[in-house]
C-alpha cells in the first residue's frame, strides 16, 4: 500500500504547508492509504481533478449513504446515513432535492439579493464605523492607520447565518447562538470550542429545532420548515435531520468564503479596482475564489463493490475520500493554479464537489459571494494583510482561524 501519514489528522492542516503535500499528491497521481487513525478503519485519498471527479461521478461504485467524512465508513457508518440531503442515494434523495431544492435555488438566490445587499452593506458600516478598520495614513503613506480588523470572526459568518436563517425562519434573535453551535459542530480540536463536543453541539442544534417545528406548525411561515411540514412526506426525525444540514451547510463553508475574499483581496489589490472597472467580471470572480480558497476541504465515499480508481484496486466496503482543495490546483486543469486569474475560463473547480451531489446551496453561495464582492469594489480601494493568516484544526474544512487585515476605505 502506498502510505504516508494519517491524512485525517486535522494537525496536518493548519498550515499552508498542506498546499505542497497536496502538489507532490496531485503530480504522483495515485491514491494513497492512511492506516486506521482519525478513521478506525482506514481510508484511500486521491487528489488530482480526474481522480476526485470519478469518485463522486453520478453511477459511480461508491455511495454517500455511510457518511460523508473521514471517521465514516461501511461499518461505523453516520447516524443521519440514508436520512440527510447529503448522506443519501437514489429515490430518498432524489425525494429530499425536490423538497429543499426551491429554498436554496438561483430563483431564490435572485430574491434574496436585496436581502443580501442590505446585510452587507450594514456589516460594511459598522467596520467603518467601529475603529477596526484603517484608512490611509495622512502623510500619503499606505501604511494602515489603524490596528486592524479580525475577519474571521468578526465578519466571515454573519452573511452566511444571516441567509442561511432568513430560509429556516430563524429569528435574528437567535443567529448568535446557531452560529456558535455550527462553529462547535465543525470544531475539531479547535481551543475555542473545546467547551462543547462536535456531538453535543448537533444534538443541541437538533434540540433547538424541536422548538422551530413546534412554533412553525402552530405558526407556518414562508421558509423552509414550514414547507418541509407541509410536504407531509417526512417525519419529525427527518425534518430535524436536514434542518441541521442545510443551517451547517450553509454557514460552515461559505463563511470560510466570504473570509476567502478578503485573503484574496489582500493577495492581488489588482482585483478591486478591475471588478470597480468592470463589473461584470465578478461572476468569473466569485468562482476563481471559490477555486483558490476551496472551503470544503474533502468528502468521503464508500465504494459499493470492487473498483479501480486513480489505478488501485479497492475493496468493497472501503472508504475512499477526495481532497477538493488539491484537485482545484490540479496544474493540469487549471494553469497558474496558485494565481487567482480573472479570465480563467472555464473553471470547472470542484469548489461545491461533483455529480448528484454536487451542493444544493450554490447558487446561494456565489449570490453571497457576488454581492459581498460588488459591495467591497464600491467601499474599499484596498485591503493589507497584518500578519499571515492563521488556521484552524480541523479536517473538513479550509477553516480560517484569523485573518488580521487592515481595511482602506474609499
Amino acid at each position: 500500500m502506498h502510505g504516508v501519514a494519517d491524512l485525517g489528522n486535522p494537525h496536518l492542516y493548519q498550515t499552508a504547508d498542506r498546499y505542497q503535500m497536496w502538489e507532490k499528491m496531485v503530480a504522483e497521481n495515485r491514491a494513497v492509504w492512511s492506516p486506521p487513525g482519525a478513521s478506525p478503519g482506514g481510508f484511500w485519498s486521491v487528489f488530482s481533478h480526474e481522480a476526485c471527479s470519478e469518485l463522486l461521478a453520478p453511477n459511480s461504485p461508491f455511495t454517500s449513504e455511510y457518511g460523508m467524512m473521514i471517521g465514516f465508513d461501511r461499518d461505523r457508518p453516520d447516524k443521519a446515513g440514508g436520512t440527510m440531503l447529503v448522506a443519501s442515494e437514489g429515490t430518498w434523495h432524489n425525494q429530499l432535492r425536490r423538497l429543499i431544492a426551491p429554498f436554496l435555488s438561483r430563483a431564490s438566490a435572485r430574491a434574496l439579493t436585496a436581502f443580501m445587499r442590505q446585510e452587507v452593506t450594514g456589516i460594511l458600516q459598522e467596520l467603518r464605523d467601529g475603529g477596526g478598520s484603517s484608512r490611509p495614513a495622512g502623510d500619503g503613506s499606505d501604511e494602515p492607520t489603524a490596528a486592524g480588523l479580525e475577519i474571521a470572526s468578526n465578519v466571515g459568518s454573519r452573511l452566511p447565518a444571516a441567509v442561511v436563517c432568513e430560509l429556516l425562519g430563524i429569528p435574528e434573535s437567535d443567529r448568535e447562538l446557531v452560529v456558535s453551535l455550527t462553529n462547535h459542530a465543525f470544531g475539531g480540536e479547535e481551543p475555542e470550542f473545546a467547551d462543547m463536543a462536535p456531538s453535543e453541539a448537533h444534538t443541541q442544534i437538533l434540540s433547538y429545532f424541536v422548538e422551530v417545528i413546534e412554533r412553525r406548525r402552530a405558526e407556518p411561515g414562508e421558509d423552509l420548515v414550514t414547507a418541509l411540514l407541509a410536504a407531509g412526506s417526512l417525519d419529525d426525525r427527518e425534518i430535524l435531520i436536514n434542518c441541521d444540514n442545510v443551517l451547517i451547510g450553509g454557514n460552515e463553508t461559505t463563511r470560510h468564503a466570504v473570509t476567502g475574499c478578503f485573503h484574496a483581496l489582500a493577495d492581488n489589490p489588482e482585483i478591486l479596482p478591475a471588478l470597480r472597472a468592470d463589473p461584470e467580471l465578478i461572476p468569473t470572480a466569485v468562482e476563481e475564489i471559490l477555486r483558490w480558497v476551496s472551503p470544503a476541504m474533502h468528502v468521503l465515499r464508500v465504494s459499493t463493490q470492487e473498483t479501480v480508481i486513480a489505478g488501485q484496486e479497492v475493496d468493497e466496503g472501503v472508504a475512499v475520500v477526495a481532497w477538493l482543495p488539491a484537485a482545484n490546483r490540479d496544474p493540469g486543469v487549471f494553469p497558474d493554479p496558485g494565481e487567482i486569474r480573472l479570465d480563467r475560463q472555464p473553471n470547472r473547480h470542484l469548489a461545491f464537489g461533483h455529480g448528484l451531489h454536487h451542493c444544493l446551496g450554490a447558487a446561494l453561495a456565489r449570490a453571497e459571494l457576488a454581492v459581498l464582492l460588488g459591495e467591497l469594489a464600491n467601499t474599499l480601494d484596498g485591503v493589507d494583510l497584518l500578519a499571515e493568516p492563521q488556521w484552524m484544526c480541523v479536517n473538513q474544512v479550509q477553516g480560517y482561524r484569523n485573518l488580521p487585515v487592515a481595511l482602506h476605505w474609499r
